[in-house]
C-alpha cells in the first residue's frame, strides 16, 4: 500500500537489532495514529521507570535500540514522529508544540505519568517544549547533541536553512531509489557512517517506503521545512527555554552531521548556551559525531550515565 514500509524486506534487518523485548504500538493522535516502539522491562516489571526517547529531524524510532538494549531494566518509548518513519501519513501541522502533544499522547495512552526524556537532535528541541506543556510527565532531561537554538552562519536565508544544516540529510528527500540495496549504498557514502553495523542497515532500511509505485525515504520534505526553522528561535523553543524547570544534561558531540568539525554546536555556542543556562550539566561525548552519538556503542555508553543519573532523581 502507498504510503506504508515495505515490510517484506525491512523486518529481518529491523528484528536483528530490536531484541526480544520489543513491541510495536499504534496510538491515537490528531489526524490518525502514530507508530511507537516501545521496549519492555526485562522480565515485566510494571515498576520499571520509563525513558522516552525522541529521534532526530529526519529519524525514526529506529535510533534507539542500542539506548533500549543498554538498559534492560527500563521501559523505552521511542515514537516515529509526525511526517517520519510510520508515522508519516498524520497530518499537518508539524512544529514542536505538535510534536510535544504527540508523544505527551503516547505517554497517556501507554499509561505513563511521568518520564525521563532523552531527546536526539530535533527530538531535544521536542523534548524541551513538551516539557513546557506538559511538565508533568516530564522528570528529567537529556538533550543529546540538541535543545539549544542553532545558529546558522551569517546570512543564510530561512529557506536555505536544511541545506544548510543538514545537507545530503535534507537532499535525499527528494530522492527515489530502486530497491533497499541503492539505498543502503547511497548510505554508504555518507562520512559519518563509515562504521556500518547491523543498526545502520535497520536504520536506513527502515526509511525507505513505497508511495506511489516508487520507493522514497520516509520523512516528508514539508515536515522538515516547518520543523527546522523552529530550531532558531521558534517561540515555543524561547519560551520553554525561559520556563524550564527540569534538570537537563546537555551531551554535545564533537563532530558534525557530516562527520565534520567544527560540529553542530561550536565552541562559540557552547559558551553562549552554558553562560546563559548555567545550571546546564554539559558533557562532550568523545569520539562520536552527531549521528553516531546514539548508533554506535561508545557513543550510548557516555549517554547512559547521564540518564542514569536522571533517573536517580
Amino acid at each position: 500500500m502507498d504510503g506504508t514500509v515495505t515490510t517484506t524486506e525491512l523486518l529481518p534487518s529491523l528484528a536483528a537489532v530490536v531484541g526480544d523485548r520489543y513491541r510495536s504500538h499504534e496510538v491515537p493522535v490528531r489526524g490518525g495514529s502514530m507508530h511507537v516502539g516501545v521496549w519492555e522491562p526485562a522480565g515485566g516489571d510494571p515498576q520499571a521507570p520509563t525513558v522516552l526517547a525522541i529521534h532526530g529531524i529526519t529519524a525514526s524510532h529506529v535510533a534507539w535500540p542500542l539506548l533500549a538494549e543498554a538498559m534492560p531494566d527500563v521501559r523505552v518509548i521511542a515514537p516515529d514522529l509526525r511526517g517520519r518513519g510510520r508515522s508519516r501519513d498524520l497530518p499537518p501541522p508539524y512544529g514542536m508544540p505538535s510534536h510535544a502533544d504527540d508523544v505527551a499522547a503516547v505517554l497517556d495512552h501507554l499509561g505513563v505519568g511521568q518520564a525521563v526524556v532523552v531527546g536526539h537532535s530535533m527530538g531535544a528541541f521536542v523534548s524541551l517544549v513538551l516539557a513546557d506543556r506538559h511538565a508533568e510527565k516530564v522528570s528529567d532531561l537529556v538533550l543529546v547533541d540538541g535543545g539549544m537554538p542553532l545558529l546558522p552562519a551569517p546570512g543564510v536565508p530561512p529557506e536555505a536553512l536544511a541545506q544548510a544544516i543538514l545537507g545530503p540529510a535534507a537532499e535525499r528527500l527528494a530522492m527515489t531509489f530502486p530497491d533497499h540495496t541503492a539505498y543502503r549504498e547511497m548510505w554508504r557514502t555518507h562520512p559519518a557512517f563509515t562504521e556500518w553495523t547491523d543498526l545502520t542497515s535497520a536504520y536506513v532500511d527502515y526509511d525507505l517506503v513505497s508511495e506511489d509505485g516508487v520507493l522514497r525515504p520516509a520523512t516528508r520534505a514539508e515536515a522538515l521545512d516547518e520543523d527546522i526553522r523552529e530550531l532558531v528561535d521558534g517561540d515555543s523553543l524561547v519560551r520553554a527555554l525561559a520556563g524550564r524547570r527540569h534538570p537537563a544534561a546537555w551531551l554535545i558531540a564533537p563532530r558534525g552531521l557530516m562527520d565534520e568539525v567544527p560540529p553542530l554546536y561550536p565552541e562559540a555556542a557552547r559558551e553562549r548556551w552554558t553562560a546563559e543556562h548555567p545550571d546546564l550539566e554539559v558533557a562532550v561525548v568523545e569520539d562520536v559525531n552527531h549521528y553516531t552519538i546514539v548508533m554506535l556503542p561508545r557513543g550510548i555508553a557516555q549517554v547512559v550515565p547521564h540518564v542514569r543519573a536522571a533517573l536517580s532523581r
